[in-house]
């Protein structure tokens, strides 16, 4: 034994030298570890301490489990003597060698090892695990052994107990509650067109969750690519069943407690999601039905003829000729690079679609598919020929984007369209893949990718086990050949299906919606689903894709999506039209006032995306991310509603749960004091809180302050949506522009919402370039004190960084003032409004002040 695992065990956990096989499944399942003894753990089995964790073997079942940092604890179990390849789509090479030191035990019924957060067991029995935090609570324990095998193939299951007061949350893009709890899941990613309440699956691969009991938070990610199914007790009551038709069971355990904790953790192990040109938090008009360039000019002259702020145009399939790839339809775009640069120079940025289906089309000069052959970069069938399949070009091939060489080639095809005709970015769909003409609406599934990567086995894979990662694969290709010909520009690309980690590659939405109020209110927990899942650049079709919204549903949705990531409208080419203007002009005006709030907003929303961009906590986040302590029992504030959500740290949005009803409805106000976004006014006429279960009201919270949630009454109305500020906040706002190129007049304004713990940030750079990697950007943390005298001081600190901003001054502008105050020279008071404002200079260096 080497001294220093020596050191960390026990004595008792010490009492044999492994077999001379165990010896040798070590050599194989983990080289490199330094030698270690072994102990017998039951009938059987062995057990060996590792200095980051254990081994542990009963016949053929061989577990390793491994401390990565004390709070992330990786479970892998081979099936056949030996573990699986230690490789990943999804997590991070660093993360997967990275390790703590551990401190090992052993019981009469267990085995195990400790760290600072988290403590593991295994039973001497069936080797079935069990995860708890520091404090004692199980986070994660084994039912039936460690992994219970597929009897019909290479599958698994594996079977955990739900305590009695668990909540789930996560799996990408599910349609419906935010809460899993009682409800089953399959990951498998499909076409989805037109999907409805309770259709599973949909487009989007994420085999992670965040789990809730005794009032903490932790994490779970099962990396396995292929179709993985989740049942969160819906079979059997006090079951999670986690299933595979194949792959490794390969899954990490994150400690929490916090959920913010537990986000930064998924980030580290799958990367945080890339930083987006600041051009895409603007507004975005789209449609799969501008025919021409005529029709496509038109709407870009309509959008600054009237005066609605937007920073984007988006071409569908359309341009292209005959629907194929990288080809521009010379007789309905017969000026497409001058149209695209008209577009630029009047600050709208063009994105166009660029399907992965090559059209099968030799001897024709279609330079794709030429290019392509000769490298021999498709997908083959089972026998070893090019796939071929019906899309939207007629017969095409498909990318096999496994391999390096296949994506380094897939990027030069857009040299073009990227450095000649000047599109900003690029949108990848049908990538699951979608495949026309079979009722799989995918291809075969002994298709053949050859796997060529770095930190790979070189090998040939079926389709059933890349499936789930081909539209991720996709992204990736898109993403770095778009890198590889502007190494300096962020870029932007949107996909409609992925895998865990396919955040690092830019932007996602939630497929082909449709055009009902049931969409609009499911919309919001999809988003934070996504969010949750690292894709935090996440948007839903604005008005639904399919079918045709009604005039109220399309304001309405405009209202509520100009505070989420990505706020882009668009619609299928048998919808009515839904640009901003339609319906008539008092539709119009309630909608370009929207438009324009979210521009004003346009510094925090970029704060909060640099934030999500570096960390990993999402942009739209749940309730319970921001107050993890939920009610009284610590239950998450989001069971009870799913229409509210936080925008960033300071803003809760509180959408009608039935946004087709005229009827009055509650909002949920977390402890701690609330503004009303619009006026700037504290929210007053509170009500306590009233908890309701399966047999209705059981309690009806005390009034205890601002310590308790409370509630507020809204009654609905078509140009209204309830947006609060958490007490205790200081958000950055600017004058309206018309795009974010443009820029703004006067002083960047900061709002001051006094209350506890009172703090903000302001981040900005060039928007568009890696030079804030080098330090080339501005960030100024902001804070205000609640005095005893009942004055409110006022701190903005020295900025970070060497980026100089467009703004040379700041108006300071403080919320809920009974009177006008008294120490800053200048100070105007709005008694109606109950606010003061001044303006300082911002010169680079910190200043307080103080207003009594």
């Amino acid at each position: 034994m080497a001294p220093a695992a020596q050191s960390r065990l026990p004595s008792r956990y010490v009492i044999a030298f492994a077999t001379t096989s165990w010896l040798a499944l070590s050599a194989v399942a983990v080289p490199g570890v330094a030698t270690a003894d072994s102990v017998a753990a039951g009938p059987a089995a062995v057990a060996q301490a590792l200095p980051s964790g254990m081994a542990w073997r009963l016949g053929d079942m061989v577990l390793q489990l491994t401390a990565l940092r004390d709070d992330v604890v990786r479970v892998r179990v081979g099936r056949n003597g030996s573990l699986p390849e230690d490789a990943s789509w999804a997590v991070l090479p660093a993360a997967r060698r990275a390790s703590v030191a551990v401190t090992g035990f052993s019981t009469a019924d267990a085995v195990g090892f400790s760290t600072r957060a988290l403590k593991v067991a295994v039973s001497r029995r069936d080797g079935g695990v069990t995860v708890t935090d520091r404090t004692g609570r199980v986070l994660l324990s084994d039912l039936d052994g460690a992994m219970v095998p597929d009897r019909r193939g290479d599958g698994f299951t594996m079977t955990k107990s739900i305590p009695d007061d668990a909540h789930y949350f996560g799996l990408g893009d599910k349609f419906g509650p935010l809460d899993r709890l009682g409800r089953s899941f399959v990951m498998w990613n499909t076409d989805s067109y037109g999907y409805q309440e309770g259709q599973d699956p949909l487009y989007k691969d994420i085999p992670f969750f965040i789990g809730y009991t005794k009032g903490g938070y932790y994490g779970m990610f099962l990396d396995n690519s292929w179709r993985t199914s989740f049942d969160f007790g819906k079979t059997r009551r006090g079951e999670l069943a986690i299933g595979a038709d194949g792959g490794p069971v390969d899954y990490y355990v994150l400690a929490g407690p916090d959920p913010k904790d537990v986000e930064r953790a998924y980030a580290w192990l799958t990367g945080t999601p890339s930083m987006q040109p600041l051009w895409t938090l603007g507004f975005q008009q789209s449609r799969w039905g501008y025919p021409t360039e005529k029709d496509v000019r038109a709407i870009v002259a309509r959008l600054r003829r009237d005066r609605i702020p937007t920073d984007a145009i988006w071409l569908d399939i359309d341009y292209q000729q005959h629907y194929r790839p990288f080809t521009v339809d010379a007789k309905t775009f017969p000026t497409f690079g001058k149209m695209v640069s008209d577009f630029t120079a009047q600050g709208v940025h063009t994105v166009a679609i660029t399907d992965l289906h090559i059209a099968d089309l030799p001897n024709a000069g279609y330079a794709p598919y030429d290019s392509g052959m000769a490298q021999d970069r498709f997908v083959k069938t089972a026998d070893g020929k090019p796939y071929v399949a019906p899309v939207w070009p007629g017969p095409t091939l498909f990318p096999d984007f496994t391999q390096a060489a296949t994506r380094a080639w897939w990027g030069t095809l857009y040299r073009q369209f990227y450095l000649q005709d000047g599109i900003s970015g690029f949108w990848n769909d049908m990538d699951e893949p979608a495949i026309f003409d079979t009722p799989t609406k995918t291809m075969p599934l002994d298709n053949r990718h050859r796997i060529d990567e770095p930190g790979f086995a070189a090998r040939v894979a079926s389709h059933r086990e890349i499936h789930n990662l081909y539209g991720m694969q996709n992204h990736r290709a898109t993403y770095e050949g778009l890198l590889a010909l502007k190494p300096d520009e962020r870029p932007f690309v949107m996909t409609r299906a992925s895998y865990a980690g396919g955040q690092r590659y830019g932007v996602t939405w939630t497929g082909d919606n449709s055009s009902t109020w049931n969409h609009l209110r499911l919309t919001i927990p999809m988003l934070e689903s996504l969010g949750l899942g690292g894709f935090t650049f996440s948007g839903a079709d604005i008005g639904g894709f399919a079918g045709s919204a009604s005039a109220d549903l399309l304001t309405k949705w405009i209202e509520v999506a100009m505070f989420t990531p990505i706020a882009r409208d668009h619609s299928d080419e048998q919808s009515l039209p839904q640009e901003p203007w339609v319906g008539g002009t008092a539709q119009e005006d309630i909608r370009r006032r929207f438009i324009e709030a979210r521009y004003r907003l346009l510094p925090y929303l970029y704060t909060v995306a640099e934030e999500a961009a570096r960390t990993g906590i999402p942009m739209m986040r749940p309730l319970f991310m921001e107050f993890p302590a939920g009610l009284l029992d610590g239950t998450p504030l989001d069971l009870a509603t799913d229409s509210q959500f936080m925008l960033g740290r300071a803003l809760m949005v509180a959408a009608p749960p039935s946004p087709e009803s005229p009827g009055p409805y509650s909002v949920t106000l977390p402890a701690g004091g609330w503004y009303d976004y619009w006026t700037g006014k504290p929210v007053t006429n509170l009500k306590p809180l009233s908890l309701w279960g399966a047999g209705g009201l059981f309690m009806t919270l005390k009034d205890t302050g601002p310590t308790a949630p409370h509630t507020l009454g809204i009654t609905p109305r078509l140009d209204q949506l309830p947006v609060f500020v958490r007490a205790g906040s200081i958000i950055p706002r600017q004058n309206l522009v018309q795009s974010t190129g443009e820029t703004p007049e006067g002083p960047l304004q900061l709002d001051v919402y006094p209350g506890a713990d009172c703090q903000g940030s302001l981040y900005a750079d060039d928007g568009h370039s890696f030079a804030f990697r080098h330090g080339a950007y501005s960030r100024t943390a902001l804070s205000c004190t609640l005095e005893a005298d009942h004055g409110v001081t006022v701190t903005i600190g020295r900025p970070e960084g060497s980026f100089q901003p467009w703004w040379h001054s700041y108006r300071i502008v403080v919320h809920g003032l009974a009177h006008a105050p008294r120490g800053v020279a200048g100070a105007a008071y709005d008694g109606a409004a109950g606010s003061a404002s001044f303006v300082v200079p911002a010169n680079g260096t910190a200043a307080t002040y103080r207003l009594r």
